[in-house]
Parts: C-alpha cells; structure tokens; sequence
C-alpha cells in the first residue's frame, strides 16, 4: 500500500460516511435544527479551535524535530483558520469555543507518530473537506465573504492532506500502512456518529 491506494481505500469504504458530513445532515446537526449562519460560523470556528489545540499538543509532544515542525505549522494553520471564520462572523466577542468532541478526543489519544499523521492529517482533513463542501454552498448567494473564506480554507486543507500523505509516504513502513488505514477510517467513522448523534437530539 502508498499514500495514494490509502486515499482510495478511505473514500471508498467509508464513502456513506463522508457523503453525509457533506450532506444538508451537517448543517442540521452544527446548528441545533435549523441552519442559521451565526451558529454555522461558531461551529466551524469550534471545529478550527479544536484543530489547532490537537497539533499544538502534538507539537510540543512528538520527539521528531521534522514532525515537530509539520505539526506546529498545522496548528498555525488551524490559528490562522480560526481567527479567519471570526472575522466573518457578527459579533465575534460573544463567541466562546467549546469542547473537542470525541474525534479530537480520540485524536489527542493517538502517541504513535503515524497514527497522528494518520488521523489527524488524513481523516480528519478527509472529513473537513467535506464540510468544507457544504459550508460553501450554504453560504453561496447568502454571504459572499463567508463563501469566499470557505473556499479559500478547503484549498489549504487539501494542501494539509497532500502533505500529509506524502509523510506518510516518506515514512511508513509496510506494517504501518494497516494501522493508518484503521486510524484514519476510525476518525472518520467518529466524526460521522458525532453528526448522527447530533441529529439525534436535534
């Protein structure tokens, strides 16, 4: 297996679940019921702010100084990310971030380095893209500005999923390719019951 076969393997077995965190489903779910851009924004600002705490503890925590650097410019990324959807939103002072969620959880429990660059740079940026997807086209014909940054953080999270397969590449040994596999697919099988669980009580 490479990067490449991975990828493919990801988007094939776990197709239903992406399709739905790139689904109307989302929208429903991020806002309580009835999607509103305010709550949309404050979600995909808790979902960058979860992002970046899970790379900066990854950063200060990962022994290789190249993977060091990978995961802190990640977490500069999520910062960047972060600070750019509360630029879009109304009132920006009266947001507060919340909690991880359980795939930040579950990522934030991840030691080996693999399994990290795994999970955090090919599942979960394989589930962001998604979202990504959708928040776009929500907010086409609504707010031109939210569209246009939603546009601009799906292409950097493409780069962040390049770049993490390519370490994978790099650095993956025959046996590691089965647990990135598990890892990753995991993380996304996690993000995608946090969605049904979400709508669940919606």
């Amino acid at each position: 297996m490479d990067a490449a076969d991975l990828r493919t393997s990801l988007e094939t077995d776990y197709a239903v679940a992406l399709a739905r965190l790139g689904s109307r489903d989302l929208l429903v779910a991020l806002s309580g019921g009835d999607p509103r851009p305010s709550a949309l924004l404050c979600a995909a600002a808790d979902s960058e702010y979860a992002a970046r705490e899970t790379f900066r503890e990854w950063a200060d925590t990962t022994a290789d100084d190249a993977l060091r650097d990978a995961f802190a410019a990640v977490a500069a990324q999520e910062d960047d990310h972060f600070h750019r959807v509360r630029a879009v939103m109304d009132a920006p002072d009266d947001h507060r971030p919340t909690g991880s969620g359980p795939m930040h959880a579950y990522l934030r429990g991840r030691e080996d380095p693999i399994h990290r660059v795994a999970g955090g740079m090919v599942g979960r940026t394989l589930v962001s893209l998604r979202t990504h997807g959708r928040l776009i086209d929500f907010f086409d014909g609504r707010d031109a500005d939210a569209e246009r940054l939603f546009r601009e953080l799906r292409a950097e999270t493409a780069d962040c999923l390049d770049d993490g397969l390519a370490t994978l590449d790099a650095r993956a040994s025959a046996e590691d390719w089965e647990a990135a596999l598990a890892v990753a697919g995991y993380t996304i099988r996690l993000a995608a019951d946090d969605l049904a669980d979400a709508l669940r009580e919606t």
